[in-house]
């Protein structure tokens, strides 16, 4: 049985409070493809914040492309975390309480997604430097992000189904 318990702040955005079917998480069987594609899309969407902003902000300070990178990947970690601590405090536990829960949900998570998405950005002749005034930047950035969803989904579904992973933050949506 699936439960949506996603709700909308005033301002429209989703709080993942508790996005996901309950049954085959933390390690009680086998994980859903659809609860694994919505703990991938909870994780992408602080990961492409952060990836975007950085982007963005080391393209218009005409940053190397490297600094750029760094500052992409350190932005989508703060973003990806945040929005998980976000949700855990919402539950009632203290801040460092919800720190630990967000490192031990989204660090592997993410870390695939930067790898994924930077290397397809990269990779992408000329779309680093294509300026913020083209459609060759954002499709490659767009491209990234959603190549990042697909090769994701699987390790967190791989994760999900061993108590790890986003597992760790359904303990706080009971």
């Amino acid at each position: 049985m699936s439960h949506d318990h996603t709700t909308r702040t005033p301002a429209g955005h989703a709080d993942h409070a508790g996005h996901a079917d309950h049954a085959g998480h933390a390690g009680h069987g086998p994980t859903s493809w659809a609860m694994a594609a919505r703990a991938t899309l909870h994780c992408l969407t602080g990961c492409a914040i952060g990836e975007v902003l950085g982007m963005v902000v080391g393209t218009a300070l005409g940053l190397h492309n490297a600094a750029t990178v760094v500052l992409s990947i350190a932005l989508a970690f703060v973003f990806g975390y945040g929005l998980t601590v976000r949700g855990v405090l919402g539950s009632g536990v203290d801040l460092r309480s919800a720190l630990k829960v967000a490192l031990a949900a989204d660090t592997v998570s993410i870390a695939v997604m930067e790898v994924v998405d930077n290397t397809a950005v990269v990779a992408v002749p000329g779309a680093m430097d294509a300026g913020l005034g083209s459609w060759l930047f954002w499709a490659s950035l767009a491209g990234s992000l959603a190549l990042a969803f697909l090769v994701t989904t699987p390790v967190n579904r791989a994760l999900i189904s061993r108590g790890k992973g986003h597992a760790v933050v359904h303990a706080h949506h009971h």
